[in-house]
């Protein structure tokens, strides 16, 4: 399997690339204080996992997708407060944090997965 076929990597792509599009927009102070985090964390799920997939040995790719669910975690929360602060719209905050719900699931089993089946 390549990573490029997990969906839990498609899927964090996906949604760096949407809040880097909803963040290229705000002004310099946004971008600066909140933006700047926010996309760090967003690349960083899909980044980890990568990283992981490409170890040699089961547990350091499972200790890189517990990175990865921490940073997604951690993009839960500029999330909010990009909602709490009035700089994401309520329909795009919604839909990214069911998004965020969904990578969360599919993470979550895939760690149950590693060792169990081969890369």
């Amino acid at each position: 399997m390549k990573l490029e076929e997990l969906q839990v990597y498609q899927l964090s792509m996906d949604i760096a690339e949407e809040i880097w599009n909803i963040v290229v927009k705000w002004s310099f102070f946004e971008k600066d204080t909140i933006g700047r985090q926010f996309v760090k964390a967003a690349d960083s799920i899909a980044s980890n996992l990568s990283e992981g997939f490409g170890r040699y040995f089961y547990k350091e790719n499972k200790q890189f997708c517990y990175y990865s669910r921490g940073s997604l975690f951690e993009t839960k929360t500029w999330l909010r407060k990009s909602f709490n602060r009035k700089l994401i719209k309520e329909d795009d905050y919604l839909r990214l944090l069911q998004s965020l719900e969904t990578i969360s699931i599919k993470l979550n089993n895939y760690i149950k997965t590693i060792g169990k089946i081969s890369n």
